[in-house]
């Protein structure tokens, strides 16, 4: 394990902070991995699911197993971890900026299809090499203003080139899901049945510039802007695995989901077997708990009043158009208001308050009909 330390701060910032990122195996020697932890400062479960990949990767490199090159970033945002709003802490969001720290990433296709230009042939391994390195060059290019954009460009630095990308995050309160680019359908199938992803929402653009989004939508993207004339796969499989709500922070929880993605890694011929019998094992899937849905078909449902709240479906159930999800009761009044599910779907994401105002997310239901547009993920 060679550990890398990136510095974040300018020469006349306020504070200082440093980026650490571990790095396994050997770069070229076979895929290219970049696993982040916690982009979201606050969400913490995938900082102790890193800790497990840590222990395993390590024992991994000394039995001579990873064929190719795995890079750890086991706490994505030193920035947001010193942020803190009269003790709580306050990671999503820079306090700074006001920007949501997985927003806002350079989205370098608008740069590529200018300099690929004229460069493009018919060896689909040509073209991803050649792509790879521009977009290198467009990440390189990038002038931060601030130390979050900073922070992001040292991110993408490591991960615009690599063959798969996992963003490990966690919602409020929430059963597994994972988010990924539509094209990557099938490539992410084998993740969601070994994590037990409840849903996995699919979108071509969600908007707002994810991190996961930045590292694999150029690839489509470039493929359309092309009008298909040259074959351009889409090369990396980025993902953002949401590991369950923000309190489920156990031991047990996070050793499975790093044995999970450590699955995923030997399916993709990054992590080698000790012997026939455990590749064998490693190729037995579980069988899946949902199908891929639309990021466009998610209901999300508000709170239409104060008051106390209530739900009365649990995470994870299969509800049907109509169904109430939640109740809502003015502490005064007595008033009860029952919250209804607008779609059929599976009810995956919840609130963590018991008490809301008007206009706050209570719920999350992915249904299988888009039906929206524009911005699709929260904020």
């Amino acid at each position: 394990m060679q550990v890398h330390q990136h510095p974040i701060s300018g020469a006349h910032s306020n504070a200082h902070y440093q980026l650490t990122s571990l790095h396994f195996g050997t770069p070229g020697s076979g895929k290219k991995v970049y696993i982040q932890a916690s982009l979201h400062a606050d969400e913490v479960p995938g900082m102790l699911v890193a800790q497990f990949l840590r222990k395993e990767l390590i024992a991994l490199e000394a039995a001579g197993r990873l064929q190719g090159e795995v890079i750890l970033v086991p706490a994505a945002n030193p920035i947001g971890l010193a942020q803190a709003i009269h003790g709580a802490a306050f990671g999503r969001f820079d306090l700074t900026t006001g920007i949501n720290f997985n927003r806002a990433y350079k989205h370098v296709a608008d740069d590529l299809k200018a300099s690929l230009d004229g460069l493009l042939g018919q060896d689909a391994d040509a073209n991803v090499a050649l792509i790879r390195a521009h977009a290198r060059d467009s990440i390189a290019a990038w002038h931060p203003a601030t130390d979050a954009e900073a922070l992001k460009k040292i991110l993408m630095t490591m991960a615009i080139d690599a063959d798969i990308v996992l963003d490990l995050h966690c919602d409020n309160e929430a059963a597994l899901h994972i988010y990924a680019g539509t094209p990557l359908a099938e490539a992410i199938a084998p993740l969601s049945a070994i994590i037990g992803a409840h849903a996995v929402l699919l979108a071509y653009q969600a908007g707002g510039e994810p991190f996961d989004e930045a590292c694999s939508r150029l690839w489509w993207d470039l493929e359309r802007h092309f009008e298909g004339r040259y074959p351009i796969p889409p090369a990396c499989v980025s993902t953002t695995v949401e590991l369950r709500g923000e309190q489920e922070v156990h031991y047990a929880l996070a050793q499975k989901d790093a044995a999970g993605l450590l699955q995923f890694l030997t399916l993709n011929g990054v992590v080698l077997a000790a012997d026939a019998a455990a590749e064998a094992a490693a190729r037995v899937l579980p069988a899946p708990l949902c199908e891929a849905t639309p990021l466009e078909g998610v209901e999300p449902l508000y709170a239409p009043h104060p008051g106390i709240l209530v739900y009365t479906r649990e995470l994870g159930e299969r509800v049907a158009a109509g169904d109430a999800i939640a109740d809502i009761i003015d502490p005064v009044s007595g008033e009860t208001t029952v919250i209804h599910a607008g779609v059929a779907g599976v009810f995956f994401a919840r609130s963590a308050h018991r008490h809301v105002i008007r206009g706050m997310n209570i719920g999350k239901i992915a249904g299988a009909t888009a039906y929206r547009a524009g911005d699709l993920l929260s904020q």
